[in-house]
């Protein structure tokens, strides 16, 4: 490490621990974001040089030939990132000039004079944790029969982790499960969460589809960095749990299955972080006993992300295929299809690794291989523009109305396959 980098790093590194010692609102003034697109495999193993390095912050990821990846690049760091890309031929755009400016773009145009009303739901704005569970507390009370809560544990700094439970009649129906906001800047995924309830419950055209099988919906998995992110660090990824350098882990990782096997990292500043051990956070530990309990209900289990606009399935740590390949394969594509049907959105449809990267411990690969359920997907959904994880509140009814679409096709493939004992792909 030359002098100049190890100099920016000693600064980041004393600025980010000032951060969060005091909870000062982190900035990111004079923070760019970068396009490159590597054209061969050698040029995308030269970008994975800067992934544990603190000044970087990889928006996307690193998935193949060819495929745009989107990086934040601190102040300190942006001069000689950009020497080493045009010394090694790399093609690259600038696509955000200053990403402190951006965010606070769109905290002026989203900005709220009051909150949302008590036990409401927007979709023209974006939602913190504590309106989100008064929304869905509300549904309880205003339709009993329908939809209950359950906190199914606490996180780190005490919030409920609190789930909905959708169903009518029978307890003992098929599951499907739907969770998001495990990456706490992805502000796009809880919307998508909220609307499937809002929908289910208060839209009466649904009722059948809580007639043969119980919805358990998790609009929030990571509460703590979620709210930090409102707070304090809005492109904060991780949770909030302390560690000796840098806080948090990344709960998607996290998982024990295929722990830290690949594309997870051991250092704690890592975006990628996997934690001291596999179910190391109370968030994750949450879902995973929530598995444990429900062991041959749940059907269909679908964790919300962004960006990227990709439906995976597993694996993410090997590119041997599942034994269910072509069915996860068709049941994907057939999302997808009415996904796009709405506005053209076209969504990639294949295993996590072979159109996203290399990962382990997620919950997506947890879920079919040690939750027992054979229908796990992960929906990385879209950005707005170039706005990566800050998309404008305008981009929310776009996105939850198309994706809606969707789980229509996910519940009648479940329907069809464990309530009817047909399948038609």
């Amino acid at each position: 490490m030359n002098q100049t980098i190890f100099g920016c790093y000693l600064q980041t590194l004393v600025l980010f621990l000032v951060a969060i010692t005091h909870a000062v609102r982190i900035s990111y003034d004079g923070y760019k974001v970068y396009q490159v697109t590597p054209r061969t495999r050698v040029e995308a193993d030269l970008l994975r040089e800067f992934e544990e390095d603190i000044h970087f912050d990889f928006w996307s990821e690193i998935r193949a030939v060819d495929f745009p990846v989107d990086i934040m690049v601190a102040p300190g760091a942006q001069e000689e990132f950009e020497d080493f890309l045009d010394n090694q031929n790399l093609e690259y755009t600038t696509i955000i000039e200053n990403v402190e400016e951006k965010i606070q773009e769109e905290d002026s145009r989203q900005r709220r004079q009051v909150r949302v009303d008590r036990g409401n739901v927007t979709f023209t704005e974006y939602m913190r944790h504590d309106e989100i569970l008064a929304y869905i507390e509300q549904l309880t009370v205003d339709y009993p029969s329908i939809a209950t809560t359950e906190v199914i544990g606490k996180s780190f700094e005490g919030r409920d982790l609190t789930v909905i439970r959708i169903s009518s009649g029978a307890s003992n129906k098929s599951i499907i499960f739907i969770e998001a906001a495990i990456h706490a800047r992805e502000w796009i995924a809880p919307p998508v969460a909220l609307y499937i309830i809002n929908q289910l419950v208060e839209n009466s055209n649904y009722t059948n589809m809580y007639e043969d099988i119980e919805w358990v919906i998790f609009p929030v998995v990571n509460p703590d960095g979620y709210e930090y992110t409102h707070t304090d660090a809005r492109l904060w990824r991780k949770t909030r749990s302390t560690a000796t350098i840098c806080n948090g882990v990344d709960g998607n990782r996290n998982f024990d299955f295929q722990w830290m096997v690949t594309g997870a990292s051991s250092w704690q500043c890592s975006e990628t972080y996997a934690g001291r051990s596999a179910f190391s956070e109370v968030e994750t530990q949450a879902v995973k006993n929530f598995f444990d309990s429900h062991r041959g209900r749940i059907k269909l289990f679908i964790d919300l992300h962004s960006y990227g606009r990709l439906l995976m399935f597993p694996w993410g740590y090997t590119s041997d295929p599942p034994s269910d390949f072509e069915e996860l394969q068709s049941l994907g594509e057939r999302v997808n299809d009415a996904i796009t049907s709405v506005r053209g959105t076209n969504y990639t449809v294949g295993t996590a690794i072979s159109i996203l990267y290399p990962t382990s411990g997620g919950s997506r690969d947890y879920a079919k291989a040690v939750g027992g359920i054979d229908l796990s997907y992960t929906i990385e959904l879209p950005a707005g523009g170039n706005a990566g994880f800050n998309p404008d509140a305008s981009e929310i009814i776009p996105v939850v109305t198309e994706i809606w679409e969707g789980i229509k096709v996910f519940y009648d493939y479940v329907v069809e396959k464990y309530v009817n004992g047909t399948k038609t792909v």
